[in-house]
């Protein structure tokens, strides 16, 4: 453990270092061991025509995103019990995504696990973490908007007994840390379509959440979130246009994890919301495209999620992803300071 608590930003920074290159030094090693293995993407058939090229890509890059995060984190972190909690989710959460990520490569097609299945999974994560974070770490169980405005979601509460300790179910905040956690780790999972999107616009909410974790007064998650972003970076080396390998599920599922898991454990899971506006745009425009077809017949995008839209535009994959992660920092600008609004 190098923390060394007088120093705190240096001790992110390494992280950051730590995990980047750590994911750069494996990912050759990685991208090598599956094209021996055969195992690649299964590219959409009804995407657009340029994707077919990554047709069998090496995917499942999330695995290396993950080890370097853990490596970074405990060579750099004090094992909290906030930051245990948070790294068990996001693996958790990685484990579910690579499960969907074999079965789409054994069944050779481009979804893998049933939405059942998955949502299933998501949600014992979900449920599991949002009580541990509130029983172990003093989670507030509330939800605080910019200007001081707190709604108290733990007025609907049950109190149990176990061990002769108490053990509090505050019913209508597990429902919301379920709706914000899955629906961002669904989210980044979408915009997970072009190669360096997701690893770039994670990139850089992370790094918000690493400065928010940080003036939130908790070193040990400010590492882990800066353990995402140079994951990510050191990923992004090899996930640029044109990717030789791409993150998959078990990347993005657990990137939107890790996300939402530090919003919820530092009480700004609203300004999350802004920081990954990016995310919440991307998923909205694939509930708006289905949603508009089944009541109309018509589509709002030529091709949801959004980002296809503008490929379908004509727009270069690149001029796409770049524009997508400026728009990505504005957000990220935005959220970081609506929380020096919170109260």
């Amino acid at each position: 453990m190098l923390a060394n608590p007088s120093y705190p930003t240096f001790t992110a920074f390494l992280a950051l270092g730590i995990a980047a290159v750590v994911a750069a030094l494996l990912m050759p090693l990685w991208i090598h061991l599956l094209k021996y293995e055969g195992i690649g993407q299964q590219v959409r058939a009804d995407g657009p025509q340029r994707h077919l090229v990554k047709q069998g890509t090496p995917t499942m890059g999330g695995v290396i995103i993950l080890i370097a995060v853990l490596v970074s984190c405990l060579v750099v972190g004090r094992l909290t019990t906030e930051l245990a909690l948070v790294l068990a989710a996001t693996i958790a959460t990685g484990v579910l995504g690579l499960i969907d990520d074999v079965t789409s490569v054994t069944h050779g097609r481009s979804l893998g696990l049933t939405p059942h299945a998955k949502m299933i999974g998501l949600t014992i994560i979900c449920v599991l973490f949002c009580l541990l974070a509130v029983n172990w770490c003093d989670v507030a169980a509330e939800v605080r908007f910019p200007g001081g405005f707190v709604i108290d979601l733990a007025v609907f509460s049950t109190t149990l007994q176990i061990g002769g300790e108490p053990f509090t179910i505050p019913w209508l905040y597990v429902v919301f840390t379920w709706l914000l956690i899955a629906g961002l780790s669904n989210a980044v999972n979408l915009t997970d379509g072009l190669d360096g999107l997701a690893g770039g616009t994670s990139m850089i909410a992370m790094l918000i959440m690493a400065g928010i974790a940080f003036l939130h007064g908790d070193v040990n998650l400010a590492v882990f979130s800066a353990s995402c972003a140079g994951a990510c970076l050191g990923f992004l080396w090899f996930n640029c246009y044109p990717a030789s390998i791409f993150m998959g599920d078990t990347g993005s599922l657990a990137l939107g994890t890790a996300f939402a898991c530090v919003a919820i454990m530092t009480n700004t899971e609203i300004v999350s919301l802004i920081i990954g506006g990016l995310f919440i745009a991307e998923a909205l425009s694939v509930m708006i495209q289905v949603l508009s077809f089944k009541a109309t017949g018509k589509r709002v995008f030529l091709m949801a999620p959004i980002h296809h839209h503008f490929e379908k535009m004509g727009w270069a994959e690149t001029k796409v992803v770049i524009r997508f992660w400026i728009i990505a920092a504005a957000f990220g600008a935005l959220g970081l300071a609506l929380f020096f609004q919170l109260g």
